[in-house]
């Protein structure tokens, strides 16, 4: 049943519960050990030690039926390559991932498990390093997860009861403690979820409802308060979010209508209002999306059509528009999308081929090219999947 209700998501209802049973015997889905991997396919990768006058960046792909996170050192090429000691653990079912905009912890979601796991970054190495008491509770199917720009605050929707747990991150530990009040009430089906740039608002996206509920963040306490209008419409079965690194705008696809919501974010009030245009047809059942840290393109991977999506983005109204070429091919099921910190690199983890694909970011046109030796393995079932840069003794995550 869990298995069915994750694929659900992702692809149409019709024809699912044949294509799991199928799955479940041969052995590639359900709660498969990484010794059911034999080995973890990610070591086949070479590992690379970062060059020491070089940019220095990680990517990490949370691993759906292998239980674990896979983590990358990013080359100057875009090529990635096993940090020593991974994939690290994690609970049944992990989901989502962010990294906390200091650079100190990245946060995964246990779908099946109902916790969230926290892990401190080894800066040098890249390697994660299970923070004390992790993990920590959250509700039923947590599937997003957002930190605010403070990295004071974490965000995780629980999607089969209906809410959003809100926690306090240990500026010290990386351990954390619910929000009084928490969870705060969603949608049906929170999905996924994204704060804006200053960290005053919080947008789910409810995959049952076909819409979004914004939030206003209490600077002081991380309540979440619904703003005026909430929740806003969307297309059907609106998935990931993503806020632009300005704050103008808010990008939500819809993996049903195979479509992206555009929206204009009110600076004052949180509102959403959609973009003339919108919602931008894009590829079959979309799932991931991302804007690159200079705020020109957006990536969109399209689980279905086995693509990715790029967009120009509009400066001032936040129209896109298909780059040329677009869509660029990807692996089987790509579902998490990330732009690296540097904007130069993009990154979708393919969950039915059990890879990831790495592509050069042109930065002129948003065009994607293929890295040599991409796609690049990975566990099972790879979902999402998020990047850093090393700065001094952290490793930073490209602008919310």
């Amino acid at each position: 049943m869990r298995e069915a209700r994750v694929f659900v998501q992702t692809l149409s209802a019709l024809g699912i519960a044949a294509f799991l049973a199928a799955c479940s015997n041969s052995g590639t889905s359900g709660s498969v050990t990484p010794s059911g991997v034999a080995p973890d396919s990610q070591t086949r990768l070479a590992q690379r030690a970062a060059e020491p006058d070089a940019t220095v960046e990680y990517a990490y792909v949370v691993n759906f039926d292998s239980n674990n996170v896979s983590a990358y050192t990013i080359a100057t090429s875009g090529a990635l390559g096993a940090v020593a000691g991974s994939p690290f653990t994690a609970g049944s079912h992990p989901f989502g991932v962010a990294i906390d905009p200091k650079g100190r912890f990245a946060f995964v979601s246990n779908d099946d498990s109902a916790n969230v796991s926290a892990y401190t970054i080894d800066a040098t190495s890249g390697a994660l390093a299970a923070v004390a008491g992790s993990p920590f509770a959250a509700g039923s199917s947590p599937h997003g997860v957002a930190i605010d720009p403070k990295s004071k605050f974490a965000y995780v929707t629980n999607f089969s009861d209906d809410t959003v747990s809100a926690y306090k991150i240990n500026a010290t530990s990386g351990a954390l403690t619910p929000v009084a009040g928490s969870p705060f009430a969603a949608g049906s089906n929170p999905y996924g979820v994204a704060i804006d740039p200053k960290g005053k608002f919080a947008y789910v996206t409810n995959q049952g409802s076909a819409n979004v509920s914004a939030y206003k963040i209490n600077a002081t306490s991380g309540a979440l308060t619904a703003v005026a209008g909430s929740p806003f419409a969307a297309g059907t079965g609106p998935v990931w979010v993503s806020v632009d690194p300005k704050g103008k705008f808010a990008y939500v696809p819809n993996v049903d209508s195979n479509n992206v919501s555009a929206y204009t974010i009110n600076a004052t009030s949180g509102a959403l209002t959609a973009v003339a245009g919108s919602p931008f047809m894009t590829g079959t059942n979309p799932q991931g999306v991302a804007v690159d840290p200079k705020d020109k393109f957006a990536y969109v991977a399209n689980n279905g059509s086995a693509n990715v999506s790029a967009y120009k983005i509009n400066a001032t109204s936040g129209a896109l528009t298909a780059v040329a070429g677009s869509p660029f091919a990807a692996g089987t099921g790509p579902w998490g999308v990330s732009v690296d910190p540097t904007g130069k690199f993009a990154y979708a983890s393919n969950f039915y081929s059990e890879n990831a694909s790495a592509y050069t970011i042109n930065a002129q046109s948003g065009a994607l090219t293929q890295v040599a030796g991409s796609p690049f393995p990975t566990g099972t079932a790879p979902i999402g999947v998020a990047t850093c840069r090393r700065v001094g003794s952290t490793c930073k995550p490209p602008p919310l």
